[in-house]
């Protein structure tokens, strides 16, 4: 089980609604129905993750995030989800949005690429960096858009989304004094909880 997984069970409601985006093979909606009793529902476009999701009983769609959200309706779900896939879409912004369209709130988790691991690994070597989150060549990852957690907290701040909770975490995920200091500089994993704000009358 990812530690990122057991950080965002926490801010799951009992018995609630969940749609996980990108759900690979369903651990996280196999730990909330276990724990949780959540009705959920999963989109992935893995052949093999959609198998593995249907033979331990997970409710999954075969979806391009891509292509949308269109065929959900608004407040479709008390919470949205998106774990370590933000990067890898081709027009994130929007997708958060739908998110928060079709959800009362969003939990968004990503790799920092701010972090300094990053900054070193290109200053010195020239090169894309690669780690254990990023463990692709730069010609054959899917991650498109790297973000750090200034970059999300001023798309947050721009698109009027309000952040109920922010964690960054080391690569533990833990937290400590430093990353509380400088998050962009230390932390390595970013996890948002957010929502939408509400419109002044």
């Amino acid at each position: 089980m990812r530690p990122d997984l057991e950080i965002i069970q926490k801010w799951i409601e009992p018995k609630s609604r969940v749609l996980d985006l990108g759900c690979g093979d369903g651990a996280l909606l196999t730990l909330l129905k276990k724990n949780k009793r959540v009705d959920s529902i999963g989109l992935e476009i893995d052949a093999a993750n959609i198998q593995h999701c249907i033979r331990n009983g997970v409710n999954v769609i075969e979806q391009n995030l891509d292509k949308g959200l269109s065929n959900f309706e608004t407040d479709s779900f008390d919470t949205v989800v998106l774990t370590q896939t933000l990067q890898a879409l081709s027009s994130p912004d929007k997708l958060i949005e739908e998110m928060l369209r079709i959800g009362k709130r969003g939990i968004v988790t990503f790799p920092n690429f701010g972090n300094w691991r990053s900054r070193i690994y290109l200053a010195s070597k020239g090169r894309m960096p690669i780690s254990k989150f990023m463990p692709y060549q730069w010609y054959n990852t899917p991650n498109i858009h790297f973000c750090t957690v200034k970059d999300f907290d001023e798309l947050c701040s721009n698109k009027k989304i309000k952040v109920l909770t922010r964690m960054v975490v080391d690569a533990k995920h833990k937290r400590n004094l430093g990353i509380g200091i400088l998050p962009n500089l230390l932390g390595e994993t970013a996890i948002y909880h957010l929502t939408r704000k509400k419109k002044r009358n």
